[in-house]
């Protein structure tokens, strides 16, 4: 696939913004090009706790570290880039940080659709952010449902396809109904799919289904996505995960803000990578507690389904599922109703909680009146 023809024009032509930094390699000890404050500003912050927060050097000395916040951070940020290359086995040259997946979404469409004739194909019901971003952007949505199993309707897709289909999202573990797709159809969509397919793995840590990371060396229209956000438990620092081709990530480097991913972001993610243990032992409880809620969840007379889930999330299909929502509100509880959505009639998205969460969730759950 030559991936310039699928480019917008002018993205094409742009001339990207470019900073001095970008001229040289290696270490500097005078930096007067970016008008920074010369001045050393930042706090220091505990690297051991639960919770990083502001310290006193001299309550913790040798456990603190310095936050140095005066200076840009590296825009490419080539330290967190080798990590996540190790960790995933990818080049780094095929790795992309984004202020979250959103702005990854956000960047693909702005690169490969022309606002006003160009179009996406999102698979409903999913996440609502493709369509969001989509119609910010003035680029058509092509809708083709999932099956009653939830999963890609290939020949509907293959159906639905025109000249002016550029991106196709695939959310796998799917959100809402937490189900991820199986690798044997994500090929076939990649075979039948003249554009950019994007898999969004955020919730792939949990699913017993493998991620679709090789397949980025096979196919060169594959973009996967993945986050610190769920299983890394890293939702406040904002870093999203994109790996394709190194085309693709060299528009994206090209068209992104030059300084996307802040120095706390990527102090804090290179920490976190480095500690994967409290990331596996966060993993086995949520799995834990996800079946104890579905075993609890299944034996309340006001629930009618609980769907297979692949996720940190349950879908759920229960009595009156608005005033179910309501009334959990009211009892402080905030769950996601989902009863609007093609395929999710009555349904109610829960997310796993902590053990005293769930029980709360249950307990509350069981004074509702059908």
């Amino acid at each position: 696939m030559e991936i310039n023809k699928l480019l917008r024009e002018n993205i094409r032509e742009l001339i990207p913004y470019s900073s001095a930094r970008d001229d040289f390699k290696g270490k500097v000890s005078v930096f007067l090009d970016a008008n920074e404050n010369p001045f050393e500003t930042g706090f220091y912050y505990d690297l051991n706790s639960e919770q990083p927060e502001a310290v006193k050097k001299k309550s913790l000395k040798g456990r603190v570290e310095w936050a140095c916040l005066n200076r840009y951070p590296d825009p490419f940020q080539k330290k967190l880039k080798r990590k996540i290359s190790k960790l995933k086995s990818v080049p780094q040259d095929n790795i992309f940080f984004g202020n979250g997946s959103d702005e990854i979404i956000d960047l693909l469409i702005r690169a490969f659709c022309e606002p006003g004739r160009d179009e996406i194909i999102i698979l409903p019901p999913t996440y609502g952010m493709y369509r969001v971003v989509a119609d910010i952007q003035n680029v058509n949505v092509r809708e083709v449902r999932l099956t009653g199993d939830y999963q890609p309707d290939i020949s509907g897709i293959s159906k639905s396809v025109s000249s002016r289909s550029k991106l196709l999202f695939v959310c796998s573990p799917n959100n809402p109904t937490g189900n991820a797709v199986t690798y044997g159809i994500i090929e076939e969509i990649l075979g039948i799919f003249p554009g950019i397919v994007i898999v969004d793995e955020a919730y792939i840590d949990f699913a017993k289904e493998k991620t679709v990371l090789p397949l980025v060396e096979k196919f060169h229209n594959l973009v996967v996505m993945h986050t610190l956000s769920k299983a890394w438990g890293l939702a406040g620092i904002r870093l999203g995960i994109g790996f394709a081709d190194k085309k693709i990530i060299e528009i994206l480097n090209r068209i992104k803000m030059p300084y996307n991913i802040s120095e706390l972001t990527q102090r804090i993610a290179l920490k976190a990578i480095e500690q994967p243990k409290r990331k596996q032992s966060q993993l086995k409880t949520i799995l834990r507690e996800k079946e104890d809620l579905i075993n609890d969840l299944n034996n309340l007379s006001q629930v009618d389904f609980v769907y297979q889930s692949d996720a940190n999330f349950v879908l759920v299909k229960v009595r009156k599922a608005k005033l179910l929502y309501k009334f959990l509100i009211k009892n402080d509880i905030v769950v996601r109703d989902r009863s609007n959505m093609p395929g999710c009639e009555e349904c109610l998205r829960i997310t796993v909680g902590t053990p005293k969460e769930n029980q709360k969730l249950i307990r509350t759950i069981k004074l509702f009146k059908i």
